[in-house]
């Protein structure tokens, strides 16, 4: 349904080389050209500039980049609407940031379930980057991130604040006595990899605070938030993670919060989907529908 030369236009987006576009369209060269001199008359706007053999988008090029993308998304939208008036079963196909998989959204999805019990569900667990292009992709419907996006491409709800806390084990001995985040330099942290929301706000925090996480002594780094809960209830580290996340083990008292004086961070969790797009009202409903 999408007219052709847009997805001749978002392929040469994609690697700014109109060469490479031709080989993953197999079509020629000078029909990439061809296709992307037919949108400029079309919209009677330059849509790359050209300098020294690179190109790069204009500023209605990037805008006709962002509306093509939801274009794409809401065409594989549609193509699932109709056929559920066929009578395929309707699903619901979102992808989630792991904290948000293990620790929020579980209950939320049980009470949807049983509201609507024909319903198949297909979620995604992953970082911010990997869903942020997976819904660019048209691969899920919606997101709900820990992570940070760009607010110019995607249409958002805040789901909940989130307190974001630091622990350790009861048993835990300090180098000294943890009151500020400069007295916790001397532990050894552990955190989830590089691209994961979860560190990357722990990382824009300390930045405002001019450090850097290189500033610990030694860090241990797990893409997995009960190993890194494990280990920091047996005495390990520190860590700092959601306080949903560290929830039951704060009630059992496996875990503990560090009583740091200057660190009060929350952050919201984001319901998110391609801006503009023609099922807002559709995603607006199902956001509501979660969250309650």
């Amino acid at each position: 349904m999408l007219d052709f030369r847009l997805n001749t236009f978002l392929t040469v987006c994609k690697y700014m080389n109109f060469t490479r576009a031709s080989e993953e369209l197999n079509i020629t060269q000078p029909a990439v050209s061809q296709h992307i001199h037919y949108l400029e008359e079309l919209f009677q706007v330059k849509l790359f500039d050209y300098n020294n053999k690179k190109i790069r988008l204009t500023e209605a090029g990037a805008f006709l980049q962002s509306a093509a993308t939801t274009m794409v998304h809401d065409v594989m939208h549609l193509q699932d609407k109709m056929k559920q008036l066929q009578g395929a079963k309707k699903e619901l196909v979102f992808g989630v940031t792991l904290t948000v998989g293990e620790f929020v959204i579980p209950g939320p999805v049980a009470g949807y379930l049983k509201a609507h019990p024909e319903t198949a569900v297909r979620m995604t667990v992953a970082n911010t980057q990997e869903l942020l292009k997976k819904l660019d992709d048209g691969q899920i419907d919606f997101a709900l991130v820990e992570g940070f996006f760009a607010k110019n491409e995607y249409d958002s709800k805040v789901y909940s604040k989130e307190p974001y806390i630091g622990v350790c084990s009861p048993r835990y001995k300090p180098a000294k006595k943890m009151l500020r985040i400069e007295d916790t330099f001397e532990e050894r942290i552990i955190v989830r990899e590089e691209g994961s929301g979860t560190r990357e706000i722990f990382e824009r925090y300390l930045e405002s605070r001019n450090f850097l996480i290189s500033d610990y002594k030694n860090m241990i780094e797990i893409s997995n938030i009960s190993a890194i809960k494990a280990l920091t209830a047996e005495g390990c580290g520190i860590t700092f993670l959601y306080e949903a996340a560290v929830k039951k083990e704060l009630e059992t008292g496996a875990l503990v919060k560090i009583p740091l004086k200057d660190f009060e961070l929350t952050h919201d969790l984001t319901f998110i989907w391609r801006r503009n797009s023609v099922f807002s009202p559709d995603y607006k409903e199902l956001f509501y529908q979660l969250k309650d």
